[in-house]
């Protein structure tokens, strides 16, 4: 019997944080997720999960909820392991909606390992072989609560921090001075403006932090100024890594062109899922360039398939995974663990190794597909 997709359950997951998330283009109370789920004739489910993001995909949970729809219905009756011929038919029936794509292709990839037989990341060419650390996040707020939550993360005992930017300059120099100063030298700062720059703001404010000892600066300027983020790459001590003017592998292949970033960081829901996402590997390789793997404010589902990506590759060296340590609730059956000082343990599974609490589902808002 060949292997077809039988039915498609998408599911509407919202999940409360713990307190807001705040970034340059605006505060988030809720995870509002989407959850694929995929079922075969050969009884086989994989899981899936998106987390979009308005300001940065162009995509919500309602309308993820819609798009989802469009592409169940093409994809009913399709072979799951043809994961490229899967992929090209989403692209050919709507553009862009990289999110809600990318909850399909985990979801697709779960069952094709499953299949196999083997872990995701093992089906995928990777290895088991490095330790995943994450970093834990400051929102972008007042300076002196900024301070306190970062005095906090050292207090929980992890080993990196990234602190969100992108508001006023001379405000954001005091912030990471202030937090650079309250918690000593010892722990590596990662800085992210999501865009909140201008180009001489981004150079005058790298220059000035330089001895705040900052890892990597992400997207300092608006993405859509791509061609100036070379300048800032030449002016800055700090490196400068690209995320969201980096989404797919025609993203990073421009970017490298440009010689417009030290790093890419890249995002299941961005790239579509990781059909391309390896493609993107496969440039920052040939590039010799690292790579920080990151997400949106998916669930331990989603960022499982993110620590899946993380083993794919050597040059993948930086580890962003706290958003589901935000949550007031986790629904989420197997995948990753968080251990002591930020340590992220990987399933011992085939496949993705991660489902979701069927009585979590049943009370959320759904659709059948078949």
């Amino acid at each position: 019997m060949n292997a077809h997709i039988k039915q498609i359950e998408v599911y509407k997951s919202p999940i409360k944080l713990k307190e807001p998330f705040v970034i340059s283009l605006g505060p988030l109370e809720y995870a509002e997720n989407v959850v694929v789920v995929i079922r075969c004739n050969s009884g086989l489910t994989g899981f899936g999960e998106c987390s979009p993001f308005m300001t940065i995909n162009g995509e919500s949970m309602d309308t993820c909820f819609v798009v989802a729809q469009y592409l169940a219905k093409v994809l009913i009756g399709k072979n799951p392991l043809d994961v490229a011929a899967c992929s090209a038919l989403m692209d050919s029936i709507i553009y862009g909606n990289s999110s809600i794509k990318s909850a399909f292709d985990i979801a697709l990839y779960d069952i094709a390992s499953q299949h196999a037989e083997l872990p995701l990341y093992e089906f995928l060419g990777g290895k088991n072989n490095k330790t995943l650390i994450t970093d834990y996040t400051v929102s972008l707020g007042p300076k002196d609560k900024m301070v306190v939550d970062a005095i906090k993360i050292v207090d929980r005992g992890f080993q990196f921090m990234k602190v969100k930017l992108g508001g006023k300059k001379e405000d954001d120099i005091e912030r990471i001075q202030l937090i650079r100063d309250a918690i000593g030298n010892e722990m590596p700062l990662r800085i992210d403006a999501n865009q909140g720059w201008n180009t001489d703001d981004a150079i005058e404010i790298l220059n000035r932090i330089e001895n705040c000892k900052i890892q990597h600066c992400e997207e300092p300027i608006p993405r859509w100024n791509f061609m100036e983020l070379a300048k800032v790459r030449m002016n800055s001590p700090i490196p400068i890594m690209a995320d969201e003017s980096c989404c797919d592998h025609n993203d990073a292949k421009r970017l490298v062109d440009l010689e417009a970033c030290h790093l890419f960081n890249i995002k299941l829901g961005k790239s579509s899922g990781f059909f391309k996402a390896l493609k993107i590997i496969d440039i920052a390789e040939q590039s010799n360039m690292k790579i920080q793997v990151g997400g949106f404010l998916e669930s331990r589902l989603g960022f499982t398939a993110a620590a899946h990506l993380s083993l794919l590759s050597e040059n993948i060296i930086h580890f962003d995974f706290d958003t589901p340590l935000m949550f007031i609730e986790d629904p989420v059956i197997g995948g990753i663990s968080y251990e002591n000082n930020g340590h992220v343990k990987m399933p011992d599974a085939i496949g993705l190794g991660v489902s979701m609490d069927e009585s979590f589902l049943q009370k959320l808002s759904k659709v059948i597909i078949n």
